[in-house]
């Protein structure tokens, strides 16, 4: 299992092809300081390159808490113009795992709260263990949700359920959190890492080519008429139909034999 450090407090771990991400400031409860977002965006850019990366699993190394959003102390002490700087800085944190084009889940424990909550919305699957707590409460301190909250978390629970918890920014425990569809997966205490990486081992047995595919599609055509979407869902089988995948795929399943992907 191969290891590689973005700055101070983002760490890579590879299981073969299987990327995990880890948010790695225990102490601030990886809080998302500007160094901490310019190193997470570089991390998810590399990431991206690496067509040996099926599958990525965004973890954390603190035991308290997945991510307790923006690091207001931080805040604090800029001024509207140190913010209005910053603002690019911890955008590319959360576009960069947004725009990661193979599947990501996000495991999920303790406080996933503001920003935290963000970058896990931004993943396409949400694995969450029973000591979780996750909300947007950034209007509670005078903000909003600007890390894709407001437009991330309606796609998930739908308009009025998202403007209701962003709105009365209130947090939610693992049960409820689960019961509105804000989580996909709950596990017991402690077992969402464990539970992310299994399930992202079994998805990692599938074709590469295919999987990113499928992710580009389901993005792509979110949001649009039935007749675009099914353009866009076009455009991705065409990307697929002629590959080295496809061909594998095929031979393999007629040979009753697991697929070597050549990932092109």
């Amino acid at each position: 299992m191969g290891e590689e450090r973005y700055g101070e407090f983002v760490l890579v771990r590879r299981h073969g092809h299987v990327a995990e991400l880890v948010l790695d400031r225990p102490k601030a409860m990886n809080a998302v300081s500007t160094e901490m977002a310019r190193s997470l965006a570089a991390a998810c850019t590399a990431l991206g390159a690496d067509r040996d990366a099926r599958v990525v699993v965004l973890t954390s190394s603190s035991e308290r808490a997945f991510c307790v959003g923006a690091d207001l102390k931080e805040r604090n002490s800029f001024s509207d113009a140190d913010l209005l700087r910053q603002r690019p800085v911890a955008r590319g944190a959360y576009t960069g795992v947004l725009e990661l084009p193979v599947p990501v889940i996000a495991a999920v424990h303790g406080f996933a709260l503001g920003g935290g909550f963000e970058l896990a919305l931004a993943c396409d699957l949400i694995v969450a263990d029973a000591t979780a707590v996750v909300g947007l409460p950034e209007v509670s301190v005078g903000v909003i949700p600007g890390g894709g909250g407001t437009q991330l978390l309606p796609r998930r629970v739908g308009a009025a359920r998202a403007a209701e918890l962003i709105f009365t920014a209130r947090r939610l425990e693992a049960p409820e959190a689960a019961a509105l569809g804000l989580v996909d997966q709950l596990t017991e205490a402690g077992q969402d890492r464990e539970e992310a990486l299994a399930l992202a081992a079994r998805i990692a047995r599938n074709s590469p080519v295919g999987l990113r595919s499928a992710k580009r599609a389901l993005r792509l055509g979110q949001g649009l008429d039935l007749r675009a979407g099914l353009e866009v869902e076009d455009a991705a089988w065409r990307a697929t139909a002629f590959s080295g995948d496809r061909a594998e795929g095929v031979a393999a399943f007629n040979e009753k034999r697991t697929p070597e992907w050549p990932g092109e």
